[in-house]
């Protein structure tokens, strides 16, 4: 028997199986970086000349450090003084504690209204004491608060204090400090997107200028959507201190928030045209058909197709512009049956 001639061969096609597969799905966000918490350091109490700074922006400190110096000569003498004053009121006191003491062991030697005058004198002195105890107190915290330290540990972001400046409590702002030197992403994230945020979620923070990504993870997500540019916020811890890791500076984060699951084909099996990405699959008279497909995402694998597909088509691997749906095929020896 003759063959038929090659022009009436219908065309050998390769097909695959779509195989289940999943892609994470990311929310892109961008923002900037700041301290986690950020405290701004003012002198207390009357404030004063500075006399010493000790720590740079970029210092790592303890809590209860010292970081700058006031002048303490003044309150150093007022200690010195109340300390005095203390000091004699203390002995008057026990002057009219022996006087009183004495007037009670005498018994009838002295009269009534001369016991209790030195009663009182008694009681007059030692509230006299705790007064000037208190004033010795006052001094004292006033001497302490010439030292401005670190509240907590922290990173100096910021020094703002130069020596013989006159620091105002209350006013001047000395040093900013990120508490634990925790430092995080502060992000805008479309209102549709919102909902999808949760906390604890992983985000890869990427910087400009720096090549490597930085794995951070959602501790707070806004309460709020601005009414005006209709977008929401999100905060990332980022990780421990780092060198290239700076307040301020722009920054992109790809938020894990699930995966999108479905079937896997080659990326060749994938086509479209003005209604859409299809593929063709090989329908059991052999014939082919156009698949309409939603594609999720690209892998290593191939392209992930979310809908469209169901296990068991036969799908062609290489959908060339030269095959049409209708078409009559045959499979390749090792596509199967």
């Amino acid at each position: 028997m003759t063959p038929p001639p090659a022009a009436d061969l219908p065309p050998v096609v390769s097909v695959v199986s779509p195989m289940p597969g999943s892609i994470p799905t990311r929310i892109a966000v961008v923002g900037t970086l700041s301290a986690r918490n950020e405290m701004p350091i003012s002198p207390e109490g009357e404030g004063g000349r500075i006399a010493s700074v000790l720590v740079e922006a970029g210092d790592l400190v303890k809590g209860g450090q010292l970081l700058a110096q006031l002048d303490p000569t003044v309150p150093r003498s007022q200690l010195a003084a109340a300390e005095a004053s203390l000091a004699e009121l203390k002995a008057s006191a026990e002057v009219a504690d022996a006087e009183y003491q004495r007037a009670q062991r005498a018994g009838g030697a002295f009269s009534v209204e001369e016991s209790e005058r030195r009663r009182t004198a008694s009681v007059t002195a030692h509230a006299r004491v705790d007064v000037a105890a208190a004033q010795v107190a006052e001094a004292r915290s006033r001497l302490e608060r010439t030292r401005i330290v670190a509240p907590t540990a922290g990173l100096v972001l910021a020094r703002s204090a130069e020596v013989g400046q006159v620091a105002t409590a209350g006013v001047t702002v000395l040093f900013r400090l990120a508490r634990n030197g925790e430092l995080e992403m502060r992000a805008q994230v479309a209102e549709q997107d919102v909902p999808r945020l949760r906390d604890g979620q992983i985000a890869q923070v990427r910087l400009s200028g720096v090549s490597r990504s930085f794995a951070g993870r959602i501790w707070q997500v806004g309460a709020i959507i601005d009414p005006l540019s209709r977008q929401g916020s999100v905060r990332i811890a980022l990780p421990e201190r780092d060198r290239d890791l700076r307040p301020g500076a722009f920054a992109r984060a790809d938020i894990e928030v699930g995966a999108s699951v479905g079937a896997i084909v080659p990326q060749t099996a994938v086509l479209s045209d003005e209604q859409g990405s299809y593929v063709l699959t090989v329908q059991n008279d052999l014939h082919l058909a156009r698949q309409p497909v939603t594609v999720g995402g690209a892998q290593r694998e191939g392209l992930l197709i979310t809908q469209g597909l169901v296990a068991g088509q036969k799908v062609v691997a290489t959908a060339g512009v030269f095959l049409h749906p209708g078409e009559r095929v045959s499979l390749a020896p090792d596509a199967g049956s």
